[in-house]
């Protein structure tokens, strides 16, 4: 499924939310929408990166593959964060792959369109700089916990903003609709399947947090805090 997005989708993405009315409207004239489904890849690791990609409503895991098969989560995105943005400024290829966790619709805009709305707003200028300044704090504070934080503290902070991105009232506590596997969380936290069984299940019988079908209910974000600071 695709299609042109209209203003309400544009405003979405935080790189055009702040544009007048008009600018968005010149966005949405070169721009087209594509629906993913739960576990398809929207580009992979090498790709060209000459589309730019947003994400509209859904979530998507960035990820990195090693030569010895191994996969490394580099970071979950939501609506309106932007998809390998520095490849397509810099016209080089993803360094990443991206699958979609949830059904998933994408804004996108070939490459050359999008430089020359760059070139007709300096207001998408400021949003792209800004977006990507962000992002790079981000890697750097995630570098900075795989190598240096305990295990538990870095699982602690990994569901702590994941409630304070998605997390809503629910079910006793802040429920966080987003269903990952111990694989997956071992790989947002840097460490093994195994630890990340240990965890989970030692905070499963503290009820700390639950796991459920359709994601995990924080009961005690203040052991989490606790943990996190650790």
């Amino acid at each position: 499924m695709s299609g042109p997005p209209g203003d309400d989708l544009l405003r979405r993405v935080t790189l055009f939310r702040r544009l007048s009315p008009a600018a968005r409207a010149r966005v949405g004239a070169v721009a087209h929408l594509r629906s993913h489904d739960r576990g398809e890849l929207i580009f992979a690791e090498g790709d060209p990166g000459d589309v730019f990609i947003a994400i509209v409503s859904g979530r998507v895991k960035v990820f990195k593959s090693t030569p010895a098969g191994k996969e490394i989560i580099l970071e979950i995105f939501g609506a309106g964060d932007p998809l390998g943005a520095v490849a397509v400024y810099e016209g080089a290829p993803f360094p990443a792959s991206a699958l979609a966790l949830e059904p998933t619709q994408c804004l996108r805009i070939d490459q050359a369109a999008f430089f020359r709305l760059l070139e007709e707003d300096p207001a998408l200028v400021r949003g792209l700089l800004s977006g990507l300044t962000i992002r790079l704090a981000e890697l750097t504070r995630r570098l900075a916990e795989l190598t240096g934080a305990r295990v538990e503290a870095r699982f602690a902070r990994l569901f702590l903003k994941l409630c304070d991105q998605i997390g809503r009232p629910d079910r006793g506590g802040a429920f966080v609709a987003m269903p990952l596997s111990r694989q997956e969380l071992a790989d947002l936290t840097g460490t093994t399947i195994e630890t990340a069984i240990r965890i989970m299940s030692r905070w499963q019988k503290e009820d700390v947090l639950h796991t459920e079908k359709d994601g995990f209910v924080v009961l005690d974000r203040a052991a989490l805090d606790e943990a996190a600071a650790t």
